[in-house]
């Protein structure tokens, strides 16, 4: 099993959190300062990152790039020579569909990014490697799903990356020998800013196309303030990429 994934789980909530909680049980007696302190924070951070108000509120702050107006969707032949669709995980061995499939988040950058293939006529490339050495790759499923369910024929599979860092320098040695420079991205709105960041460090022009945006309004009652899991499980995604974000620039800034 990868050390990141390791290390994911045991420094990323809800792993920290629970053993900030773990800690402070086991210190309460000994400690109960320090036991009142990681209580604390274990409980807080629980409940905060279940609410869907502090999503939108985080997400205002990480989605810096605006979305596409349909009305521009044929003009993006103008501003980049292919589609870049990252890949966004997978659902394990479904009965449904007889194995594996894409995550209903590559399933919306999938669906997205054929829209804009069909309006503007731009060629298709998804990146994607394989999910802890077992195949399909990404990119392969999400081919299938734009060949079988959205009519888009998918012209360059980037089959070996992991990582967003992986994507932009595996697809560059795609689509650099063919002349390709001007790309336009489809990923997370929330994930657009490292990833271009990424691309724009593999030597890309980069256009975005950015979708499923969280910093808009929840719409949940009470105005978010009530917790629900899904939320807990967008703010570990948002968390996740605010420390991707710092790590990446430390690790491969130029």
């Amino acid at each position: 099993m990868p050390l990141r994934y390791l290390l994911k789980q045991f420094f990323m909530p809800p792993g920290i959190l629970l053993l900030l909680i773990a800690l402070g049980w086991f210190l309460r007696r000994r400690f109960p300062r320090l036991a009142l302190c990681c209580f604390t924070l274990g409980l807080g951070g629980l409940w905060l990152m279940s609410l869907p108000v502090t999503v939108e509120w985080m997400a205002k702050v990480i989605e810096r790039e605006p979305a596409i107006a349909q009305q521009q969707w044929s003009a993006l032949v103008q501003q980049a020579d292919v589609i870049v669709v990252l890949g966004g995980g997978r659902d394990s061995d479904d009965p449904a569909w007889g194995g594996e499939q894409p995550s209903a988040m590559a399933l919306e950058r999938t669906r997205y990014a054929a829209r804009l293939a069909k309006a503007s006529g731009l060629p298709v490339l998804t990146t994607g490697g394989l999910h802890f050495g077992r195949p399909p790759s990404e990119a392969a499923m999400m081919a299938e799903v734009m060949h079988e369910d959205l009519g888009v024929e998918v012209r360059w599979q980037e089959a070996r990356s992991r990582t967003t860092w992986e994507n932009a320098t595996e697809t560059a040695a795609l689509l650099k020998p063919e002349g390709i420079r001007r790309v336009l991205l489809v990923t997370q709105a929330w994930h657009m800013p490292r990833s271009r960041w990424c691309f724009e460090q593999a030597g890309f022009e980069v256009a975005t196309a950015p979708v499923g945006f969280l910093g808009v309004p929840n719409g949940r009652p009470m105005g978010g303030w009530l917790p629900e899991g899904k939320a807990f499980w967008q703010s570990t995604l948002l968390l996740n990429e605010v420390i991707g974000a710092l790590a990446y620039s430390l690790v491969y800034g130029r």
